[in-house]
């Protein structure tokens, strides 16, 4: 999507992101918008596995299912992919102003953060419930906000955008069988409820911002599936790119971005 984006020389003004979409963000945020840096970024997700995000660990997840810990994953891996790939050490650092959204663990209240630590930041954001540690932010536990508001078309009206590029990754289709396994199954539930808060949202703020939604992947794969990369690319590619025709979206021209979640 960001690629038939930066093929138009359509690029963002700041960038609001939840959960991956917070990692995608900030990989764009201080580099050039150009499609080697789409290509750049494709090159990471072909190269990625489950392991080297989702790595299993018998004692993180005992310990999560006995209540000693809060998570059944650890977040080394993660934590380093980020240290690797995000080039500024503050959010306000970066050359794009980038805001991500993570969610009160206490309140289920939505956080926007805008400055402080970049890789801690975007390491709240994507803290998926049950599966990362949550993590401690100024006072509070955060954890993904992925639930509560994915598709933050909100914080970027909030932020005073009067145009909103959403980069719909949650793929659409049917699935053709059951999720197998815990982790599986919590996180098709999360995304049904994101579908429908994207949903709600574009009826909200249709008529408030010009709203530009890129069609989501065909491909229903699992968060946790690294195996389809290559075919969601293409699949994003073609249909971002039909979108952007049908829309007569002009070359050259800015808008506040927001990207979501990968699966």
């Amino acid at each position: 999507m960001l690629e038939a984006l930066y093929e138009r020389e359509i690029h963002a003004d700041m960038i609001v992101g939840t959960s991956v979409g917070a990692i995608n963000g900030a990989f764009i945020a201080s580099r050039p918008p150009t499609i080697e840096t789409a290509r750049e970024l494709q090159a990471l997700w072909r190269g990625l596995s489950r392991g080297q995000v989702f790595p299993a660990n018998p004692l993180s997840a005992g310990l999560g299912l006995l209540g000693v810990r809060d998570h059944v994953v650890p977040v080394g891996p993660l934590r380093r992919l980020l240290q690797r790939h995000v080039a500024f050490e503050a959010l306000e650092d970066a050359a794009v102003p980038t805001h991500v959204i993570a969610a009160d663990v206490l309140t289920g209240e939505e956080v926007r953060l805008s400055s402080g630590p970049a890789v801690e930041a975007i390491l709240a954001s994507a803290a998926v419930p049950g599966v990362f540690p949550s993590v401690s932010w100024r006072g509070r536990r955060l954890m993904d906000g992925g639930a509560i508001n994915n598709t933050p078309i909100s914080h970027a009206v909030e932020l005073g955008a009067d145009r909103v590029i959403v980069m719909a990754a949650i793929g659409s289709g049917q699935r053709a069988r059951p999720p197998h396994g815990a982790l599986a199954s919590g996180l098709v539930a999360i995304s049904h409820i994101i579908a429908r808060r994207l949903a709600e949202d574009i009826a909200r703020y249709q008529s408030l911002v010009e709203l530009v939604v890129l069609p989501s992947p065909t491909t229903a794969n699992l968060p946790t599936d690294f195996t389809c990369s290559e075919e969601l690319i293409a699949d994003g590619l073609r249909r971002a790119r039909w979108m952007l025709t049908r829309r007569g979206c002009a070359r050259g021209r800015r808008g506040a971005a927001r990207l979501q979640r990968v699966a």
